[in-house]
């Protein structure tokens, strides 16, 4: 991967890409956890999946939020009900979808904070929302 002194500027100039850099940073901290990888960006109408990932025997769904900064509002805070029913209906459709009923599930919040400088901020919520009637 490559530097972050090399690219932050342009990943501060693009939102798009600091989302998808977010994404990835976050994958490689929850690998380094102990977490595998099972899918990145699982979408269907109307709602996607950041990351789902595998920790023993539970699967999590992970919503990513990457923000230059928080001077607005922290990132964790714009995964709202609205956002929560489209990842739980894409979740249910992944379910479906790979047979997996009967498995644990667990919805997380990451959120990433890239900033002017300095290493990224990372925080993770374990089960930040719940979905399935629980």
């Amino acid at each position: 991967m490559i530097p972050l002194f090399l690219i932050r500027r342009s990943l501060l100039a693009n939102s798009d890409k600091l989302g998808k850099w977010g994404e990835r940073y976050c994958e490689r901290l929850l690998k380094r956890r102990g977490f595998k990888g099972v899918a990145r960006n699982f979408s269907i109408y109307n709602g996607e999946i950041d990351l789902v990932m595998a920790d023993g025997d539970a699967i999590i769904f992970v919503e990513v939020k990457t923000r230059a900064n928080e001077i607005f509002a922290k990132a964790q805070d714009s995964v709202d009900r609205v956002k929560q029913q489209k990842i739980i209906k894409a979740a249910k459709y992944f379910i479906g979808k790979y047979g997996l009923r009967g498995k644990v599930f667990r919805f997380d919040v990451a959120a990433v904070v890239l900033g002017a400088k300095g290493k990224p901020e990372f925080r993770y919520y374990e089960n930040a929302f719940s979905g399935f009637g629980r």
